[in-house]
């Protein structure tokens, strides 16, 4: 069996501290998943629920898997609106691992397995066709450079 696993790097200039604050807080999460905000308490075994900021509509489940700031997150993640079932089979999971460079920070991330959740295959390729991580990268690289950002 292969391995179906959506992987994405790049570097940041700024420090990993900025980075994770990127990829914890709701707005600027907000700014670059989907109008998406984030509620959960970012501590290991804790839920993970990602809703619509305009409407509350649920859209991602997931779970806190691990966390050690500021070097990696990881977490699961389903779909609320696909049409499979909602066991932890059918959970992908996500890996944030960021090496702080001096005044840059590289940040990799990955996503997988889709080869051993249901409707893999298909979740893969519609994921690719959206450009993979490449958008969501780019957009926290935008917003971790931003000097004007809070």
């Amino acid at each position: 069996m292969s391995n179906l696993i959506l992987e994405g790097r790049i570097e940041i200039h700024a420090p990993s501290d900025r980075v994770w604050r990127i990829l914890t807080d709701s707005s600027f999460i907000q700014q670059y998943m989907f109008g998406c905000v984030v509620e959960t308490s970012w501590e290991q075994g804790s839920k993970l629920l990602w809703k619509g900021a305009a409407d509350g509509h649920l859209h991602v489940t997931g779970k806190v898997l691990a966390i050690d700031a500021p070097r990696r997150l990881e977490y699961t993640a389903l779909g609320a609106d696909l049409k499979i079932s909602d066991v932890s089979e059918n959970y992908l999971t996500i890996i944030y691992e960021l090496e702080n460079n001096g005044s840059s920070t590289w940040l990799r991330v990955s996503m997988g397995d889709f080869d051993t959740v249901g409707n893999g295959k298909a979740r893969y390729d519609e994921t690719v066709a959206a450009g993979g991580w490449t958008p969501r990268l780019e957009k926290i690289k935008q917003l971790a450079e931003d000097p004007d950002a809070p």
